[in-house]
């Protein structure tokens, strides 16, 4: 059950109460009977079980970093880097064969 809160306009108490969706909301205020209107709250809750985002669907941290590399073009450094020394060492043997 939902948890509403509601101001007096009379006496400025602020009221938390526990209804039903299908209760009626409050008109007047328990303490002094002025008018009360309901008011929007900041209020947290927490889905648990199955089947939902923070349990079933998200991934944490994994493949964000590195698409933001590669979006960065810090990925291509990284892999064109082995390839350069790779070509190097290539080069060299080639050398050092024609050589001996």
């Amino acid at each position: 059950m939902p948890i509403y809160e509601y101001r007096c306009d009379k006496c400025q108490r602020i009221i938390e109460v526990m209804q039903k969706f299908s209760d009626k909301p409050l008109s007047r205020c328990p303490s002094c009977s002025g008018r009360v209107v309901r008011i929007i709250s900041n209020c947290t809750f927490q889905l648990k079980g199955t089947g939902w985002y923070v349990t079933d669907y998200k991934k944490g941290d994994s493949g964000w970093k590195e698409k933001k590399e590669k979006d960065n073009g810090a990925d291509t450094l990284k892999t064109e880097a082995p390839k350069a020394e790779a070509k190097e060492a290539k080069k060299e043997a080639k050398a050092d064969a024609k050589t001996a």
